[in-house]
């Protein structure tokens, strides 16, 4: 008789119904994954196990309380909870490198790794959705100039010549941009990492 592997879905749905032993397969299922991807942050194996134990203990609860919307998306679900408790790891320990946009570094540079493991890709795309989101808040025409130049890599002559204003003018809409989120991300505590 052939081995049928039963989804992640079904998994949590019968957890969910009382058997416990489906929230154990799940758990073996992942296990490497996910204590993998702890240990690539933390590289401390005591920190690294408690960190895995309380992603697993933010499970249980969210399951629990019938919190949890199965959309297909265990694994990547997981994942988020062990990052956000990596991240509260670093900040307890103060130890959360801090970005700060400089003529050299620029925020959206953190997003250009080409090599992302799934674990990454699916940070990266979080953060890329959180940057999104706050550039949505942005007057327009800082907005316009900045998508143009960091999504579409049009030249400042050239946002000048679509948008009509001088070349200065784009720069200081480009500038002022890139405060105004520096703000909204000091004033509002957001970490942007991967």
């Amino acid at each position: 008789m052939a081995n049928i592997q039963v989804s992640d879905a079904l998994l949590v749905k019968d957890y969910v119904a009382g058997d416990e032993s489906a929230l154990a397969s799940l758990i073996k299922r992942h296990e490497s994954k996910i204590y993998g991807f702890i240990y690539s942050k933390i590289s401390d194996r005591d920190v690294s196990n408690d960190i895995f134990q309380d992603t697993f203990i933010k499970v249980i609860k969210t399951l629990k309380t019938n919190s949890y919307n199965e959309e297909g998306k265990f694994l990547p679900w997981v994942m988020r909870i062990s990052h956000n408790l990596i991240i509260d790891h670093f900040r307890k320990a103060k130890k959360m490198p801090l970005f700060r946009e400089t003529e050299e570094f620029s925020i959206f540079s953190i997003m250009s790794d080409d090599s992302l493991t799934i674990e990454n890709k699916i940070i990266a795309d979080q953060v890329e959705k959180d940057i999104r989101k706050l550039i949505e808040g942005l007057p327009a025409d800082q907005k316009e100039v900045l998508i143009m130049r960091m999504y579409h890599d049009i030249s400042f002559k050239e946002i000048s010549e679509i948008t009509g204003v001088s070349i200065n003018t784009a720069l200081g809409r480009m500038r002022y941009a890139l405060m105004n989120l520096r703000k909204i991300i000091d004033k509002n505590q957001i970490v942007l990492t991967n």
